[in-house]
């Protein structure tokens, strides 16, 4: 029996790989998906979407949203005239619809597959070795022939020594997101995005959240008046951040209910105790299984697979794009990669440019940035202007209740070019779009300053900061 054979095979069912799949399938290739993780199906059957759909972002931003509304029946309904009584949790519930909507979309992800004729293929590829079309790839206990392959075999949580994590006691992100109560005290170690928005979950549904960062400073990839503001209005709600802390020994208490960490910090050690633990410290390149080192995939210090700015490995007709290669984890990130590969394997231009990649962070107040931060531009020493603008200016942010924030646009002193725009506040998830755009066809401040705004809207906000950036904002 012939072996099965395709233009590409891609490696990993995650949104680099499945949309690697689907767009090679749409350009005219023959296109297979390998994908082994099951993510606790039901039935055991390994499910596309990878650690986004399954276990990341979607379900985090389901329990996000859930959690957002109870906090506001419980604090803020009232300010409007609104009388609820005080409301309870079903965490259960939270957590069964939350799984409704992984299951919908990773279903999905099937029904896209079927429409564009790509073949999902249960099982991890790894490299067998090189051929004259291209290369043999073992899924499962087949061989499968492909004159392209595209490693999307994205992340997994970092663990750190010495800290069991059975995702019961002490979770990483696949236990904090299903808890089946809210702890009384909650902890996690690391203050990054999945601890910041998996903290805000807990506490807004009742939970002491405590965050252990090692780092001296808060949030610092973002830029620094958004970082200032984060920290001071998460303060106010309640989530305590300690910094700069060296975390010691973590003891799980004889009936595993609790587990005490010991610390230390600029007050030296300490102690706490907490019914649940999570572990938030970053995520790996999952490179295991791939059988590198037999055909001399070359792979960076870090773990990484190492690839050019096209995503290309050293092996022809070998790529790799999202979590697994340089560059930010983000899902969104990945599926632009996996775009621009197929593109170029067609011969066209594929093109993904890093620095109008958003970043954006669930909390709430949400957070959101594109290019550089002005401490990035102070130590390039490139001359910039900057333009602020607070949402409580804002008529339509006062009429929602979300004053809280504000819009920050950073733009080249010499060609108004803007180089950064951040955003802390309502909606800065949907917000950051409007610079990605203006940025990625290099637009100026003075363009989105000339663009007619709808009003009310929360994007006058991006308007007026680019109004500022000249020193001429109408409303503020």
């Amino acid at each position: 029996m012939s072996k099965k054979q395709f233009d590409v095979l891609v490696i990993g069912g995650g949104p680099g790989g499945y949309v690697a799949a689907i767009r090679a399938a749409q350009l005219g290739f023959s296109a297979a998906c390998a994908e082994s993780n099951p993510y606790a199906d039901p039935k055991g059957e390994p499910r596309l979407g990878g650690t986004c759909l399954n276990v990341g972002c979607i379900p985090s931003k389901a329990l996000l949203h859930t959690s957002h509304m109870f906090e506001e029946a419980s604090h803020d309904f009232a300010d409007q005239g609104i009388k609820v009584g005080t409301p309870s949790i079903d965490v259960p519930t939270m957590v069964a619809r939350k799984a409704k909507i992984v299951d919908q979309l990773t279903g999905g992800i099937k029904g896209l597959f079927k429409k564009n004729k790509v073949t999902m293929l249960p099982g991890h590829g790894s490299f067998v070795g090189q051929t004259e079309d291209g290369w043999d790839i073992k899924v499962g206990d087949e061989v499968i022939g492909a004159k392209q392959v595209i490693i999307a075999t994205g992340s997994t949580a970092r663990h750190l020594p010495g800290i069991p994590v059975d995702n019961t006691l002490i979770c990483d992100n696949i236990g904090a997101l299903d808890l089946d109560a809210v702890p009384k005290r909650l902890g996690l170690i690391g203050s990054g995005v999945i601890g910041l928005e998996m903290g805000s979950v807990w506490r807004r549904l009742g939970a002491e959240v405590t965050i252990l960062e090692a780092m001296d400073s808060f949030l610092g990839a973002a830029d620094q008046d958004v970082a200032k503001e984060a920290q001071k209005v998460f303060a106010k709600q309640g989530l305590a951040v300690k910094l700069g802390v060296k975390v010691g020994k973590v003891t799980p208490a004889k009936n595993k209910k609790s587990v005490t960490v010991e610390f230390e910090d600029k007050d030296g050690a300490q102690k706490a105790v907490f019914d649940k633990l999570i572990v938030s410290v970053g995520r790996v390149p999952n490179t295991d299984g791939l059988n590198a080192d037999a055909v001399g995939l070359k792979l960076t210090d870090r773990g990484m697979v190492d690839v050019n700015d096209h995503c290309q490995t050293n092996l022809p007709g070998v790529w790799a794009v999202g979590d697994v290669v340089r560059g930010p984890m983000l899902a969104h990130k990945a599926m632009e990669e996996a775009v621009m590969v197929c593109e170029l394997m067609a011969g066209q231009a594929g093109h993904c440019d890093f620095n109008t990649i958003p970043w954006v962070i669930y909390t709430s107040p949400e957070i959101a940035w594109v290019g550089k931060t002005e401490q990035q531009l102070k130590a390039d020493g490139v001359a910039y202007r900057a333009g602020k603008i607070p949402f409580m200016a804002n008529g339509r942010a006062l009429g929602m209740g979300a004053p809280t924030g504000f819009v920050k646009m950073l733009a080249c002193a010499d060609t108004d070019r803007i180089l950064g725009v951040h955003i802390i506040g309502a909606n800065a998830s949907e917000l950051i779009s409007e610079a990605v755009v203006a940025m990625e066809f290099h637009g100026a401040a003075e363009d989105l300053a000339r663009i007619c705004h709808a009003h009310p809207t929360m994007s006058e906000a991006v308007h007026e900061a680019a109004l500022a950036v000249d020193k001429r904002p109408l409303h503020f």
